[in-house]
């Protein structure tokens, strides 16, 4: 039971470390799992050069979205992940969604299925270049997740396009700090793409598409006092449309105890232009707003109370602000989720789930208030094939 115990507190660091990144490099650490390939075929692997994971999370649901209860049986998650390193320098990463349309994006010719396809090259201990389609460097530890672990996102996170091309530099100024500078595109598409063509501001203003459409990111991962606390802080700006601007920034901080680790993230938007698009969907007549704030408050704690379980509870507070409405939307989201972890040399976890989310609005904003409710059994499987 011990060794259960050990591998489920390994499965949860791989939860924070592999990630949508994890987020410099290849993706960080995976676990020490035997392979596919080693328990069935016996080939044991002496090369880091191919890794070959399929991310797998499917659950039978039962949920009320507002309009009354259904059930069916749903895949969370199918990405297929290719990585490896070559020498102490070059390193390299596919992870690519199978269960989503292929099409490739008409601005950046990446396919939204592909959500990183990067290279990266070690000039020496201190410093990294990378480049390609990359997930764009926010802070924040439920942005930087395994999407395979996550039950609901906040709706920041939720609305965001962040896998991007681009590039980032790396600098590590001693063991355990990380800064990274990342400039990337702004959106994947073409202006009148992701706005359509004649896209109009509230006040029928026509918005025009930026003549350089970027992204730029500067990003500090901490790890303190041997690993207790950890910290990924980023700020950032991106301009999409010609005279609008938009601001971010990421403030999250992470405890970790033997047996039970707790997140904390504040993430927050100053959008010129409503890129997140939560306002002007509900306030915005077919128009998009400009000038609204949205925060976002993230908690996330996982206790592994017996050898091989894992409670893990999750707690969201989102206001979003206009000019005229301050806080004029307030979201609520609660989850909590037992998982057994049964096999203890592979990152498989079996889950009892329930997530619950409430929307309350200002009465000046006509808008009703609404809950969403689901329940979910079901399974995860980080697989490692090679």
């Amino acid at each position: 039971m011990r060794k259960v115990f050990l591998c489920a507190l390994a499965a949860l660091a791989a939860v924070t470390a592999s990630a949508q990144g994890g987020n410099t490099g290849t993706g960080g650490y995976d676990g020490d799992y035997k392979s596919l390939s080693d328990r069935v075929l016996n080939l044991e692997k002496k090369t880091d050069n191919f890794n070959l994971f399929l991310n797998y999370a499917s659950s039978f649901q039962v949920g009320d979205d507002g309009n009354g209860w259904s059930s069916a049986f749903r895949a969370k998650q199918l990405r297929l992940e290719i990585k490896g390193a070559f020498g102490d320098h070059l390193t390299y990463r596919l992870r690519h969604r199978l269960n989503r349309s292929q099409a490739g994006a008409d601005f950046e010719n990446f396919s939204k299925a592909t959500d990183i396809m990067m290279a990266g090259y070690r000039i020496n201990d201190h410093w990294t270049l990378m480049g390609g389609k990359l997930c764009q460097f926010w802070g924040g530890f439920e942005f930087d997740e395994n999407p395979m672990y996550i039950y609901e996102y906040s709706e920041m996170v939720n609305n965001m396009d962040n896998f991007l091309a681009g590039a980032a530099i790396a600098f590590y100024p001693m063991a355990g700090q990380e800064f990274v500078l990342n400039v990337s595109d702004s959106y994947s598409n073409h202006f009148e793409t992701e706005y359509g063509a004649g896209a109009l501001l509230q006040d029928g203003t026509a918005l025009k598409a930026s003549r350089h459409p970027l992204a730029y990111i500067l990003n500090w991962n901490g790890n303190l006092f041997g690993g207790l606390v950890e910290t990924r802080w980023s700020v950032g700006a991106y301009n999409q449309a010609e005279g609008y601007w938009d601001k971010m920034a990421f403030l999250g901080q992470k405890l970790n105890l033997p047996k039970f680790q707790v997140y904390f993230d504040w993430m927050s938007a100053w959008e010129g232009l409503d890129r997140l698009r939560i306002a002007s969907s509900e306030l915005g007549g077919g128009r998009y707003l400009e000038d609204v704030h949205y925060n976002s408050f993230v908690t996330k704690a996982n206790w592994q109370f017996a050898p091989g379980f894992n409670l893990m509870l999750k707690g969201m507070y989102e206001t979003a602000s206009l000019k005229d409405f301050h806080n004029y939307r307030t979201a609520w989201g609660y989850i909590s989720s037992l998982e057994y972890y049964p096999v203890q040399d592979q990152d498989f976890r079996v889950f009892l789930a329930y997530v619950g989310r409430r929307y309350d609005y200002t009465a000046a904003s006509a808008l009703p208030g609404w809950n969403t409710n689901r329940i979910e059994l079901g399974f995860m499987y980080r697989i490692k094939a090679y």
